[in-house]
């Protein structure tokens, strides 16, 4: 029920699960479709097939409700242990990045090293911005997990 370890988009975190970052204006990868997926948009995103969860997150910017996303992101990283799970945003570098390495933060990577992670494994360009920089440094959600 996981993805492909070297499928398009997919980042191995730590602990070892495999979430996929993808870019909405790009076309679907090929295989099988994710079973739960992160929407990062500053406008509702158009309809799929699986289960899906949006947090309003403006291009560029950070989303709107801070906790709302770190809770968006908790439920991702739990379900990314035995299911599909896809982070997506327009461009799939900036707000998906920034999540990607939010989600290093949940699996027990030190704040100040998720940004180079998902730089080094996803994307270069992942997180593109100095505030999705600061916004990673600074993720802590209150109860946040143990990895495995």
């Amino acid at each position: 029920m996981i993805w492909e370890p070297t499928a398009a988009g997919v980042l191995r975190l730590p602990s070892g699960r495999l979430v996929r970052g993808r870019g909405l204006r790009h076309p679907l990868p090929p295989g099988p479709r994710p079973t739960f997926a992160l929407y990062l948009l500053g406008k509702r995103p158009p309809q799929v097939e699986w289960e899906h969860q949006w947090v309003r997150w403006p291009d560029f910017r950070l989303p709107t409700d801070r906790e709302a996303a770190a809770e968006a992101l908790r439920e991702a990283w739990e379900r990314a242990a035995s299911e599909r799970v896809e982070i997506a945003c327009g461009g799939g570098r900036g707000r998906t990045g920034t999540a990607l390495a939010c989600l290093a933060v949940l699996d027990g990577m030190p704040n100040d090293q998720a940004v180079a992670y998902v730089r080094e494994h996803y994307a270069k360009q992942a997180v593109e911005t100095p505030w999705q920089r600061r916004y990673v440094t600074r993720f802590e959600p209150a109860d946040r997990p143990k990895a495995p």
